[in-house]
């Protein structure tokens, strides 16, 4: 299962993390975010090892949202070296997402 992240540890587990990680700003009442919900589960699977995936309650983390320019969620951001080198808004197959990510790792 993804984890939920916190601020608290977000310099740790995102911004220094030797691999890239992918995080999913969500919101329990978002449709289009559990939509996604179970391929960004697939993915954290697919990938273990080689990415890192977490979510991010934008209602509980509001600070994280604003911080990182979050408009509309679903957002996916992968980061890698502590800065976003992708950005994925809405609801997107499981293939387009893989896409976008795959060629970071």
């Amino acid at each position: 299962m993804v984890k939920a992240i916190t601020q608290s540890e977000w310099q740790a587990e995102v911004l220094n993390s030797p691999i890239p990680v992918l995080v999913d700003f969500w919101a329990v009442w978002c449709g289009p975010c559990r939509l996604i919900a179970p391929i960004v589960e697939e993915l954290s699977r697919q990938y273990e090892g080689k990415l890192k995936v977490f979510k991010v309650d934008v209602d509980q983390e509001q600070h994280l949202a604003m911080q990182y320019g979050i408009m509309s969620i679903p957002t996916l951001l992968l980061f890698k070296n502590g800065k976003v080198v992708e950005q994925i808004v809405g609801a997107l197959p499981k293939g387009a997402i893989e896409q976008r990510i795959a060629k970071h790792l």
